[in-house]
């Protein structure tokens, strides 16, 4: 009988991670819906965003990707800066880390993009695999070294610590145990990621196939995120 029941529990078990991992259960949407802030991450995908729109639709804040690499500048990044700074909106850049190229170049870009974020939120560096460096990832010594770097250049520019956005894997490559005084936004489209790193994140990208009204770009889906805390301590991670 414990056999039987044990053997129920598994199959169970077993069917529940499958339907989670393929996202016909969403149970990020719950467990998301539990905090406070909530925000959005765009770029040139989303096209022209109606930004009013977006913030009468229970958004607090909205991170904007603004540069990637050394040489690229986001085809939409003025448009949205401009349109989303007319908003209560609190609103971020962030910037596209290449594995290919100089920390130093790579943050002066986005320098002379972003300019002044006085009152906006900490520049944020999203790490994530791309091309064929999942398959043939870069060492880790060359990668923490140059994303440590352009950090520092951030955090002299701008007197605040940046934000590193990541997914599981480069953070169990690269971050994890090296960055822990840089706010972490971690993306887990599938479960919190309070299951099993409580208390080590500060911003949470939950999905990646959300719908809101008020944009008309080549993707129908927006990223949604929260942040963990209270909007007053939401106020520490904006650049005075």
């Amino acid at each position: 009988m414990r056999k039987k029941a044990l053997a129920c529990v598994i199959a169970f078990g077993v069917f529940a991670a499958g339907m989670i991992l393929t996202k016909k259960w969403q149970i990020n949407l719950w467990f998301a819906s539990t905090y406070e802030l909530q925000g959005i991450d765009v770029s040139h995908y989303q096209g022209t965003i109606d930004w009013k729109q977006i913030q009468e639709q229970d958004i607090a804040f909205a991170l904007i990707k603004a540069t990637e690499g050394s040489s690229h500048v986001d085809a939409c990044f003025y448009d949205n800066w401009e349109a989303a700074s007319q908003t209560e909106l609190y609103i971020g850049a962030y910037h596209f880390f290449s594995f290919d190229s100089d920390a130093r170049t790579q943050a002066a870009l986005f320098i002379n993009t972003v300019g002044d974020l006085q009152g906006k939120i900490t520049p944020v560096i999203d790490i994530e695999y791309y091309g064929n460096k999942r398959n043939e990832p870069p060492a880790k010594e060359d990668v923490t070294e140059q994303l440590a770097e352009m950090l520092s250049l951030l955090e002299e520019h701008y007197h605040v610590k940046p934000v590193i956005y990541t997914t599981y894997s480069v953070y169990y490559k690269y971050i994890k145990g090296g960055f822990k005084e840089y706010p972490l936004w971690i993306r887990n489209v599938y479960f919190p990621p309070d299951w099993h790193m409580k208390g080590d994140w500060s911003f949470w990208q939950y999905t990646d196939t959300a719908v809101l009204q008020g944009y008309m770009g080549e993707e129908k889906y927006i990223d949604r995120n929260v942040y963990v805390g209270t909007a007053e301590e939401f106020q520490k991670l904006l650049v005075k």
